[in-house]
């Protein structure tokens, strides 16, 4: 679709395949939730919609990127897109949906506090709320699209005075999953042996990122290099649900009004 980053990974480039999979499975863990109209904040490249969109009564999907949604626009002419930063989240009434899910976005946002208030907002009396986010404790390195990132407790605390049932679990991985965080865990080890000075900390976050990206492409080409078979078999059924949140890769969130 040409607007990917190492942080928006692509399903084309075949360096970026564990990281595109350990997306996937969110949706994948969405599908039972789909039911009536349904919201996505933050919809990127679209990785879920060929499988929500069909099962929901009508989706509509946002996100800033203005080329994204005009690619988007044109190979799902049933979804409506809305271009816009949030929060707020405007253009769109109280009341209005039964499920909104924001997947590997609220990292990004600066008022976290208000973008669950507007979920809260936008939510029909016992809609529920998808999130995944980063587990902070499994972060290797400094990600400087980051706002910040969440430990299991922090996530449900942000989320309690907004909603009146959370389970905040977490998204892990097969021994092979594993075996490829372990590789990249080693690799940013002796990269950032050469940071002496600890500029991923110092930085400014738009000065570190570019940087960052190349780092980080290079990274995942040496990866792929280094064990291809590895990378390219690790699919989305290496990933999945798991009660211990705090030893996940992700977290994800489901939060009733």
């Amino acid at each position: 679709m040409g607007i990917f980053t190492t942080e928006i990974t692509s399903d084309k480039i075949l360096s970026d395949n564990p990281i595109h999979q350990r997306l996937l499975k969110a949706y994948r863990l969405a599908a039972p939730f789909v039911n009536g109209d349904v919201l996505e904040l933050g919809v990127g490249e679209g990785r879920g919609l060929k499988l929500l969109a069909p099962s929901a009564g009508s989706y509509t999907a946002l996100d800033k990127l203005k080329s994204s949604i005009e690619i988007l626009t044109a190979q799902y002419p049933e979804v409506r897109f809305i271009h816009s930063s949030i929060p707020p989240v405007k253009d769109l009434e109280s009341n209005s949906f039964d499920l909104v899910i924001s997947f590997q976005v609220i990292e990004h946002i600066k008022n976290d506090r208000l973008f669950l208030e507007e979920i809260g907002r936008l939510l029909r009396p016992g809609g529920k709320c998808l999130i995944s986010t980063p587990n902070t404790k499994k972060t290797l390195t400094r990600n400087p699209w980051h706002v910040r990132e969440y430990t299991r407790e922090e996530l449900y605390a942000l989320a309690k005075p907004i909603f009146g049932q959370i389970e905040v679990k977490g998204i892990t991985g097969s021994e092979k999953a594993w075996k490829y965080y372990q590789q990249n865990k080693e690799s940013v080890a002796r990269i950032m042996k050469y940071d002496v000075f600890d500029l991923q900390h110092r930085l400014p976050a738009p000065l570190l990122r570019i940087p960052y990206e190349i780092l980080n492409r290079i990274n995942r080409n040496k990866l792929q290099a280094k064990d291809n078979e590895l990378v390219s078999q690790i699919s989305e059924a290496d990933y999945m649900l798991s009660d211990d949140a705090d030893e996940s890769l992700d977290l994800f969130m489901v939060a009733t009004l």
